[in-house]
C-alpha cells in the first residue's frame, strides 16, 4: 500500500475489439465519449443546507472543508438539470467526498477518472470540486446523457489547481467495489463505521482514515488504514487501540487484529478467525522510500511565468555584471591607495618595478 506516492494512474480506452473484428470482418467504431449536446445555462451560489436536497449531509461536507456550494443549471434539448458543485480545499478532500457518497451499486464511468453512475444519479471528483448529478424522476435522462454531462464537467479547465495528491489505494484482492472510504472526521466515520468508537481514531490529532470492506468467504471484514502525522503519534494511538479493542486476541467473531507500520496503524474488524484477520493485516507492507513532491506551477498562465523567468535571468546577469565591474573598480582603488601610501610594498610598487627584464642581447 505504501510503496509509492499517493497518486493514481488511470488507463485509457480500448479502441479496437479484436474478437469483434474477427467475427464481423469489418471495422467497428466504438464511441469514446457519449454524444449529448449539453449546455450550461447559469451558475449560482447556494446555501450549504442545499446539499440535503441532493442526498448529502452538511455536517459531513464541513469535515471535508466545504463551506459553500454552487448550483449549475444545464440543458439538453428542451430539458434542464441542476448539478450541485461543492468546492473543497484540495483534490484529496473532493476525492474523500466521492468515496464517502459512492455506493456499491455505482459503476465507474469508462474513460473518466473519479466518475461513478448509479440508479440515484452520478458523482464526479474533478480537481478540488465534487459534483453531484441527480437522476430526476420523469425527466427522461438516460445513462448515456448523464455520462456525457460528466465528461463535460470532468474536462473543464482547472484554474490554479494544486498538484494531485491522493491517498494510496487499499490492497485490491478481496476489496468490495464501492466500499472504500477516505475519512477526515468523526461525523463521516460514524456513518461509514456504525458501531465503532470513532473517538479512538484520533481525528483531532490529524488522523486520516481509509476503510474498506473485504470478502472473506464466510462474510465481510472491515479494514482500517489510519495515517497519523508522525510515527510517535501512531505509536501512542496503537497502544490505546491495543488496550481498548484487545487487538490480536482470539475472541471469536468479535476479534480485532492490527499492527503498526511507521506512521500507519492497520486495524481489521469482524475478521471471524485469526487466520483471516492476520491475512488481511499482512496485506499491508511499509516502505521507507522517499519521493519528491511535484512542484506547484502556480496560478499564472505559462506565458506569464516564462516571461517572468526571462526577466529574472536578465536581472541575474546584470547583477553578475555589476559585481564584476564593482570588483574591478575596487581593485583599481586599492592599487592607487597602495601606490600613494604604501609605495615600498609589492602591492604599492610601480608597475615598471615589478617587471622582470631579461637582457639577452
Amino acid at each position: 500500500m505504501f510503496r509509492s506516492p499517493a497518486k493514481r494512474v488511470w488507463t485509457g480506452f480500448a479502441l479496437i475489439s479484436v474478437a469483434t473484428l474477427a467475427r464481423a470482418q469489418k471495422p467497428t467504431a466504438i464511441p469514446l465519449v457519449p454524444a449529448a449536446d449539453w449546455s450550461v445555462l447559469s451558475t449560482s451560489k447556494a446555501d450549504l443546507n442545499t446539499i440535503r436536497q441532493f442526498g448529502g449531509e452538511p455536517a459531513v461536507e464541513r469535515e471535508y472543508g466545504v463551506v459553500s456550494v454552487q448550483i449549475r443549471n444545464c440543458r439538453l434539448g428542451g430539458r434542464t438539470l441542476s448539478v450541485l458543485v461543492e468546492p473543497s480545499p484540495d483534490p484529496s478532500s473532493a476525492y474523500g467526498l466521492l468515496t464517502f457518497y459512492r455506493t456499491e451499486t455505482m459503476a465507474p464511468v469508462a474513460g473518466l477518472p473519479f466518475a461513478f453512475l448509479g440508479s440515484d444519479g452520478a458523482l464526479l471528483a474533478h480537481g478540488r470540486n465534487f459534483f453531484r448529478v441527480p437522476r430526476v424522476t420523469g425527466a427522461g435522462f438516460s445513462d448515456n446523457d448523464l455520462s456525457a454531462l460528466l465528461f463535460i464537467l470532468g474536462n473543464s479547465r482547472l484554474q490554479g489547481e494544486k498538484p494531485l495528491v491522493l491517498p494510496a489505494a487499499l490492497p485490491q484482492p478481496g476489496l468490495v467495489p464501492g466500499s472504500e472510504k477516505y475519512l477526515l472526521g468523526e461525523e463521516a466515520a460514524r456513518r461509514a463505521l456504525p458501531g465503532f468508537r470513532t473517538d479512538l481514531l484520533g481525528f483531532s490529532l490529524g488522523a486520516e482514515v481509509q476503510s474498506g470492506m473485504y470478502s472473506t468467504g464466510t462474510g465481510r471484514a472491515t479494514v482500517l488504514a489510519i495515517n497519523y502525522p508522525t510515527p510517535q503519534i501512531s505509536r501512542a494511538k496503537f497502544g490505546e487501540l491495543e488496550k481498548t479493542l484487545g487487538l490480536n486476541q482470539d475472541r471469536g467473531g468479535e476479534s480485532t487484529y492490527g499492527k503498526r507500520l511507521g506512521s500507519f496503524v492497520i486495524v481489521v474488524l469482524n475478521a471471524g478467525t485469526p487466520a483471516i484477520g492476520k491475512g488481511l493485516v499482512d496485506m499491508f507492507a511499509f516502505s521507507g522510500q522517499i519521493t519528491q513532491n511535484e512542484p506547484y506551477l502556480g496560478d499564472k498562465p505559462v506565458v506569464v511565468q516564462m516571461a517572468e523567468l526571462i526577466v529574472a535571468n536578465i536581472i541575474f546577469v546584470l547583477i553578475l555584471a555589476g559585481i564584476a565591474i564593482g570588483s574591478g573598480f575596487i581593485f583599481y582603488l586599492s592599487r592607487e591607495f597602495a601606490k600613494k601610501w604604501l609605495p615600498k610594498t609589492q602591492w604599492g610598487a610601480q608597475d615598471e618595478a615589478t617587471i622582470i627584464t631579461l637582457k639577452l642581447s
